[in-house]
């Protein structure tokens, strides 16, 4: 029989046991809780469900009536694809054949080729709808392909171009003069690097600047100085936001390892805001200003288009208000707050997203756009976050360098560009700049509306998003029919529309005239046609059971 002595021992270590392990099951359960409720927010599910997933295609006579669609209607879409894919063979000739012989050994091809729409209906696309993925000259805001073909060109280069084409021509054009006496001399600074430090002290508000090759590095190592001076180890990003592809950052679907310091957390969640509260282990919070069109949602693209759920909605005002809060917790914290304006950098405003929202961050990244059309990362930080070794401990270091930074060319291209957008003149761009974009989409959709057409556009400024009022599995062919009415897409299709902002009322007018008619003739073809039953929820249940067949077939034949 125990004695009451060790009964008592042992009831003393039960409870310092619980109370020293209930604190983390609160901090793990708080953490979960802060997850996003999608697939989104949990990478380790979404890579397993990856993994589950059968391939099956449709043939041509499951192709046209994958949704239930009676023999009429799936006749009248099989007619119109093959319309199409006809006017496809007669306008891209030359590129289709160069785009072809160039996918046998260029692996990005490969794979924006398989990947433009959902995988079921691939094969048959890329075989009779297939693009060019060659463009000869651009002008204005128009975009010439190798077979002659003029189309507005709404790819906005994924975000480089901002200004427009011939913008960005001036400044390399300029810049390859004034760097031609030096040359591609790497080591030494070009001495115009000077006056684009100090730019970007000015537009950033901060203290120091590193240069890179891509905003993907300059990312890597805005994550890597702030792990280095917190001495923290996890970084939180919010689910569905995008921050290059390197491992930490992409802890889904995409990355073969998966990253064991990053949080993926909900945007706009008080629950996200009590974990940063609450945890000590967080060392930077990375915020990507696009997520302010669709919180907590993938960058859309078509090959994910299987139903007509995909929304988006800005409001500037919530989103500000998330900002402000994430700052003072970031603040309280002691937790380094980085805004990944690679991509929205100089699109909002000139100062940025800081400027656009009025809210500021310990450290900023800035790329595309910002280097005059040539390739460049950039990570503006205070200087106690920027100091990469420490003066008492001459072995710890933060190390990063890169052959290319800083390339002579790059400088003088990026001096052209910001000396542009100091100018009065050119800032004007700026004026008004919600206003116009905001005014055009709702002019667009008005149009769509009265023509009783299912697509809507919404928008952040320049940066449009269409998505769809009627359930459909076919919501992804309109990139086809929008490109046969010359207007250039980029190979997400009609996830993403980015306009350059030197678009006239004219030329988006052009625009919003293709846009409704290759939306009309879609809807002439039936592929919106559906039940009145269907709903989104219906449409991924029969995807889910097809999956299910699938799987079961292929596990009975083996």
């Amino acid at each position: 029989m125990d004695s009451p002595l060790s009964i008592l021992s042992l009831s003393a270590v039960a409870i310092a046991g619980a109370a020293v392990t209930f604190p983390k099951l609160q901090a793990r359960l708080a953490l979960s809780r802060a997850k996003h409720r999608s697939l989104a927010g949990h990478s380790k599910m979404s890579k397993m469900v990856a993994r589950l997933l059968p391939h099956y295609e449709f043939d041509i006579g499951d192709f046209f009536r994958s949704d239930g669609a009676p023999a009429d209607v799936a006749t009248q879409r099989q007619d119109g694809f093959f319309r199409l894919a006809g006017a496809y063979q007669h306008r891209y000739p030359k590129g289709r054949q160069m785009t072809a012989e160039a996918a046998e050994r260029i692996s990005d091809l490969q794979f924006t080729e398989a990947y433009r729409v959902p995988f079921q209906y691939s094969r048959l696309v890329r075989e009779h709808l297939s693009t060019s993925a060659f463009v000869a000259s651009s002008a204005g805001v128009t975009v010439t392909d190798v077979d002659g073909n003029v189309s507005y060109d709404l790819t906005g280069s994924y975000g480089v171009n901002i200004f427009g084409n011939d913008f960005y021509k001036e400044c390399i054009a300029e810049s390859e003069k004034r760097a031609h006496a030096l040359g591609p001399v790497l080591g030494p600074y070009h001495p115009v690097i000077t006056d684009n430090v100090k730019r970007l002290c000015e537009i950033s508000g901060l203290d120091e600047v590193s240069f890179h090759m891509s905003g993907t590095e300059a990312v890597m190592q805005a994550v890597r100085l702030a792990r280095y001076h917190t001495k923290r180890s996890h970084l939180v990003r919010f689910a569905g936001a995008y921050h290059g592809w390197w491992g930490d950052v992409q802890p889904g679907v995409g990355n073969p390892v998966s990253p064991h310091e990053t949080y993926t957390l909900a945007d706009m969640s008080e629950r996200t805001l009590h974990v940063l509260k609450t945890r000590r282990d967080i060392a930077c919070v990375l915020v990507n200003p696009l997520q302010a069109l669709h919180p907590n949602a993938n960058a859309p693209g078509d090959s994910a288009l299987v139903d007509s759920s995909r929304s988006a909605k800005f409001d500037r005002a919530a989103y500000t208000e998330w900002l402000q809060k994430l700052r003072a917790v970031c603040t309280e914290r002691g937790i380094v707050l980085i805004f990944d304006e690679v991509f929205v950098g100089f699109r909002l405003a000139a100062g940025g997203a800081q400027e656009y929202f009025g809210v500021r961050a310990d450290m900023v990244t800035y790329g595309k756009s910002l280097a005059g059309g040539l390739p460049v990362g950039v990570v503006c930080g205070r200087n106690d976050l920027m100091r990469r070794f420490r003066d008492d401990r001459p072995a710890d270091i933060c190390f990063a360098r890169g052959t290319f930074n800083s390339h002579p060319y790059v400088m003088t291209a990026m001096d052209e560009f910001l000396g542009r957008l100091a100018s009065p003149n050119f800032n004007s761009v700026y004026n008004g700049l919600d206003e116009t974009w905001n005014a055009r989409a709702r002019q667009l959709n008005d149009r769509l509306a009265a023509q009783d057409l299912p697509v809507r556009v919404s928008n952040l400024s320049s940066i449009w998003m269409v998505h769809y009022t009627e359930p459909s599995r076919y919501n992804w062919m309109l990139q086809y029919y929008l490109r046969a009415e010359g207007l250039a897409l980029s190979w997400v299709g009609t996830g993403r529309l980015i306009f350059s902002l030197n678009y006239t009322d004219d030329d988006f007018a052009a625009v919003a005239d293709r846009f409704v008619a290759a939306t009309d003739k879609m809807k002439r073809d039936g592929w919106w046609w559906h039940d009145a039953g269907v709903t989104n929820k219906n449409i991924k249940r029969q995807i889910l059971k097809e999956m299910f067949t699938r799987k079961r077939s292929r596990s009975r034949g083996s």
